[in-house]
């Protein structure tokens, strides 16, 4: 049995748990479901935390950064998606890499920017290991975006900025989706922000905990 399928603790069985409890917790994209269920979550954790990989819960990843709830990476990736598939996507934040796998698992091109150099190299490694091969990595600041590789169908940021960065809502196509966590921290909502032709609609979701948003990269 390869590392990526798992045994006991981070088994097949115990994805199809996480699964059920992401449908109780309303859930719907088939899509969605699948790529939670393949995707090996405990390659992204450290080995002493891979028994408890497919616990619907945020795990620390190190340099006070986590990798997120399994149902947040759902929602994130539901509400980007819902619609039609994006032909790319920013993410603003690689962390631990796992939110770019579910990505890069249902998107051609996913472009990941992250600030804290040493994190996104190991996210970097786990990736290719696993066998993706369409994901772009910048090492830079979030609140700049990408833009060279602009302009994004999507973009989903997986830190909590006080306001919108205005970098971001510029590097969004017209009729494409961003989703953010906004506020400081115990006060953050999430949101989805579409770009029209015009003007930027706001939905307010619900409440979410993210890390701060942080300028510079280190």
């Amino acid at each position: 049995m390869s590392q990526h399928q798992g045994i006991g603790m981070t088994s097949q069985r115990t994805r199809d748990r996480l699964v059920s409890q992401l449908q109780e917790l309303g859930i719907q994209d088939q899509r969605v479901l699948d790529v939670m269920r393949k995707v090996p979550r405990h390659l992204f954790v450290a080995e002493a935390l891979a028994s408890r990989a497919y616990e619907n819960t945020a795990l620390p990843i190190g340099l006070g950064q986590t990798i997120s709830q399994p149902y947040i990476v759902a929602r994130m990736t539901e509400l980007l998606i819902e619609g039609g598939v994006p032909e790319n996507v920013l993410e603003v934040g690689t962390g631990s890499g796992y939110q770019s796998s579910i990505l890069a698992s249902l998107i051609p091109r996913v472009f990941s920017v992250e600030r804290i150099k040493p994190l996104q190299e190991k996210a970097k490694k786990v990736l290719a290991d696993v066998g993706f091969r369409n994901i772009s990595f910048k090492h830079s600041d979030g609140g700049w975006g990408w833009k060279a590789c602009g302009p994004y169908q999507g973009i989903l940021a997986a830190a909590a900025p006080a306001e919108i960065p205005q970098n971001l809502l510029e590097q969004l196509a017209i009729g494409a989706k961003l989703v953010i966590p906004i506020g400081e921290e115990g006060k953050q909502m999430l949101q989805r922000v579409t770009r029209t032709e015009s003007a930027y609609e706001v939905e307010v979701l619900e409440p979410v905990s993210f890390v701060p948003f942080l300028k510079g990269r280190v």
